[in-house]
């Protein structure tokens, strides 16, 4: 499988593991170094924690390094009127009488509670290729859906602002 990703998310993602190699790691391999030579490693709180830390580094270059390497790049082919990836969208739920503004986004890089939704999410797949005034429905699952509709697109691009999800 191969996840489809911007340039932008693949500069950002070398980027962190750069950092994360050439930077973090030396530093976590030493706290590990400083914190055995505080004897008992059953009790040792601080090892533990140090050992833990570099792990969470360690998984994270190997999830950024498998992502670069099976990483399909997408360029946003969307026309001038049309949703494309990092427009930001006015959406109407008449069903709350609300109106949002959203971005769709790649995966990577996605967070709902700040209005950045993946693409290939229920809604962000319904969103991508629409215009003004169109109506669509969202089905969440078998049981749930609900209506939107299109109310302003201001066309945008990946200019880098928005961070990778961290985890």
């Amino acid at each position: 499988m191969h996840d489809e990703l911007t340039r932008e998310d693949i500069r950002k993602m070398q980027e962190e593991l750069d950092y994360r190699r050439l930077e973090l790691m030396p530093g976590l391999i030493e706290e590990v170094k400083r914190t055995r030579a505080f004897g008992d490693l059953s009790e040792n709180f601080e090892y533990k924690a140090a050992k833990q830390a570099q792990n969470k580094n360690r998984s994270r270059i190997r999830y950024l390094e498998g992502m670069i390497k099976t990483a399909k790049i997408i360029e946003d082919r969307s026309g001038g009127d049309t949703v494309g990836l990092f427009d930001e969208v006015t959406i109407y739920l008449p069903e709350d009488d609300e109106t949002e503004v959203i971005r769709v986004v790649t995966t990577v890089r996605c967070d709902p509670r700040k209005g950045l939704i993946s693409r290939e999410s229920p809604f962000g797949k319904q969103v991508l290729g629409k215009k003004v005034g169109d109506r669509f429905r969202v089905q969440v699952n078998e049981h749930v859906g609900y209506e939107a509709e299109i109310r302003s697109i201001v066309k945008a691009e990946d200019d880098g602002s928005v961070p990778l999800l961290q985890y």
